[in-house]
């Protein structure tokens, strides 16, 4: 069974939990909160990967580190997923879980990718007029690319629209090539 389906059946189990508990919204924040954890630490990525370290340790490095911090539940979460041998996906089975959230939220991720950074103005401007056109709430980021040369791309899912200047060159070298001029 491939890591993404075992991933989605653990944060589904989490996420019908915690709805029934009537925690959500916490559980959604504490699992964004051990997302940043997991990714700014590497080392702790590669103990809950390492087949040789104990069980009852990758627990105490568990406890120790969110007991406390986050919501019971999710730390019991975590003590059965090292008990069945799956805290080497937990940082799989937390962005499966923030994922399965927003969707069911009915939010989506969108990236704007510009030149030079836009402003709040900008980006607020552009989230409406994607979450008017999509009818979804939109979490927009904004990602600098100086080789844009001007413009920007817009990436919501799988569309992208492209409206950068370097993009409009490459058209135009693709359109010149294709005339052999």
């Amino acid at each position: 069974m491939s890591i993404f389906t075992v991933a989605s059946r653990y944060a589904k189990s989490l996420l019908d939990l915690a709805q029934e508990q009537g925690q959500l919204d916490a559980v959604k924040e504490d699992m964004e909160s051990v997302i940043s954890v997991l990714k700014s630490n590497s080392e702790l990525l590669a103990v809950l990967k390492n087949p040789i370290i104990k069980g009852d340790k990758k627990r105490a490095i568990l406890a120790a580190i969110f007991d406390g911090k986050i919501n019971s539940t999710i730390l019991s979460f975590f003590y059965l997923l090292v008990n069945k041998g799956r805290a080497a996906i937990l940082l799989d089975i937390a962005q499966e879980f923030v994922r399965e959230y927003n969707e069911a939220k009915g939010i989506v991720n969108a990236s704007v990718t510009s030149a030079t950074a836009l402003s709040e103005v900008n980006l607020a401007a552009l989230q409406e007029i994607i979450a008017a056109e999509i009818n979804a709430t939109v979490i927009l980021k904004n990602v600098v690319d100086p080789s844009l040369i001007g413009g920007f791309t817009v990436r919501v899912g799988d569309r992208q629209v492209d409206s950068s200047i370097a993009g409009k060159l490459s058209k135009l070298e693709k359109h010149f090539a294709a005339q052999g001029v």
